[in-house]
């Protein structure tokens, strides 16, 4: 007979899987479904994990729409919840997730695609990360460069071909509307004329710079 994982050992003590033990008892129902589904759940996961980048929410919201896509479910959202949970747990104990980790390392990945700190948190509070968390990685952020919202606008700019970019016939033309592609980014009004009234001579000298803080950024965060 082969033994149960180490993993398994410590979910049958939990109070939940007793309490669903119990319940599936009443109903007849047998305890390796229960660990059957707790196996699938965690394959899941793996499967998840080995493709993508994800939080704690984002692989929660995963398993639960999965396995209730998938044939032969039978284990009710209260119970399967409860069995997420606990793979998540023994997930984040062995270094296999971490929000803290997923916090630093879309922060990294989005300053150099140009977002906003304000963009940078919204993503991450819907993501579910918790606010300190954020809060941290926002502080590497801003202890790096305190205007980086600033050098994050020119990258935008020089994405989208707006402000500084265009034609200087076309740049009085579009201001409003540059400025208002800015604001949906995230960039407060001040930032962003600061940014739209630059010369183009200025402005190609704060994109090379910008390259260079986000250089120093990367080893900050590492």
């Amino acid at each position: 007979m082969v033994e149960n994982p180490i993993w398994l050992q410590r979910a049958k003590k939990l109070p939940q899987f007793l309490e669903v033990r119990e319940g599936y008892q009443k109903a007849g129902k047998f305890e390796f479904e229960y660990t059957d589904t707790l196996g699938i759940i965690r394959n899941l996961s793996f499967s998840y994990l080995e493709k993508y980048s994800a939080s704690k929410q984002q692989l929660r919201t995963y398993l639960l729409k999965k396995y209730f896509k998938s044939p032969g479910s039978f284990i009710d959202k209260k119970e399967l919840l409860n069995l997420i949970d606990f793979v998540i747990l023994d997930l984040e104990k062995n270094k296999l997730i971490s929000d803290k980790f997923y916090s630093d390392s879309k922060s990294r990945s989005f300053v150099k695609r140009g977002y906003s700190i304000r963009k940078i948190r919204n993503y991450l509070i819907q993501k579910g990360i918790e606010n300190n968390y954020i809060q941290e990685s926002i502080s590497k952020i801003i202890s790096n460069n305190s205007d980086q919202d600033f050098f994050s606008a020119i990258k935008i700019c020089k994405k989208k071909r707006i402000g500084p970019c265009r034609s200087e016939d076309n740049r009085v033309l579009f201001y409003k509307k540059d400025i208002s592609i800015l604001a949906r980014g995230g960039f407060d009004y001040e930032t962003s004329k600061k940014v739209m009234d630059l010369s183009k001579d200025d402005f190609e000298n704060f994109l090379k710079l910008s390259w260079f803080l986000f250089l120093f950024f990367i080893e900050i965060m590492i």
